[in-house]
C-alpha cells in the first residue's frame, strides 16, 4: 500500500470506531485491526490516537465549514444571515463532540479539555477566515475582531451548556434558548459600529 492509502485506511477505521464506540473506548489496537495493518504502522503516520482524532476532526470540520459557507445564500438581512451561520457552526461543534469524541471522555478526561481548547481555537480561525470571505457580510475596518468576538462568545456558551447538560433533550432546550435569547444580542453587538 502506498502512504496515502494507508493513512486513509487508518482514518476510515478510526472514524468508524470513534463513531460507534467513542474515542475513549477505542484502542489503537482496534484501529489497526480494522484497518488491517500493524499497530506500529499507525505510529509511523500519526504520533498518537489523539493525532488521528485531530486529523479526522479537522477534515470533517473543514469540509463542513466549506459546505456551510459555500451553500449558504445571504438572508434578508445581515443579522439573520450571521445568526444562521453561527447556529449551524454551533451545531457542527456539538456534532463533533457527540459523534467523534463522546461526552463521557470529554467530561472525565483531563486531556480532553486541552484537546478541545486547541481544536476550538483552530475552528475559530477557520470560521473567521471563512466568514470574512462571505459576500453577505459587511466588511468594515474592524470586521475581523467583531466576527471573532461573535464566534468566541457563541463557542464558549455552546460548550458550557454542552458540558453541563445531562441529556440530549437538555442540549436541545439550551440550543433553542441560546438561539432565541442570547444569539440575537451577540449578533447585534458584533455588527454595531
Amino acid at each position: 500500500m502506498e502512504a496515502d492509502k494507508i493513512k486513509e485506511s487508518i482514518k476510515r477505521a478510526a472514524q468508524e470506531l470513534f463513531r460507534k464506540f467513542g474515542y475513549h473506548k477505542t484502542s489503537v489496537n482496534e484501529i489497526a485491526k480494522k484497518a488491517k495493518i500493524a499497530k506500529a504502522t499507525i505510529y509511523k503516520y500519526f504520533d498518537s490516537k489523539e493525532a488521528v482524532l485531530h486529523v479526522l476532526l479537522m477534515d470533517y470540520i473543514k469540509s463542513s465549514v466549506d459546505e456551510l459557507i459555500n451553500s449558504n445564500t445571504p438572508e434578508i438581512d445581515e443579522e439573520t444571515h450571521l445568526s444562521n451561520l453561527i447556529m449551524k457552526t454551533c451545531r457542527l461543534s456539538y456534532t463533533v463532540c457527540n459523534e467523534f469524541i463522546g461526552w463521557d471522555f470529554i467530561r472525565e478526561s483531563a486531556n480532553s479539555q486541552d484537546f478541545l481548547k486547541n481544536l476550538s481555537n483552530e475552528l475559530e480561525e477557520m470560521l473567521v477566515s471563512s466568514f470574512m470571505q462571505i459576500s453577505g457580510i459587511r466588511k468594515q475596518e474592524n470586521s475581523m475582531q467583531r466576527i471573532r468576538f461573535l464566534i468566541k462568545c457563541s463557542k464558549n456558551i455552546v460548550f458550557s451548556f454542552a458540558f453541563t447538560s445531562v441529556s440530549d433533550s437538555d442540549v436541545r432546550k439550551n440550543f433553542v434558548s441560546f438561539q432565541k435569547e442570547i444569539l440575537p444580542y451577540l449578533v447585534k453587538a458584533a455588527l454595531t459600529v
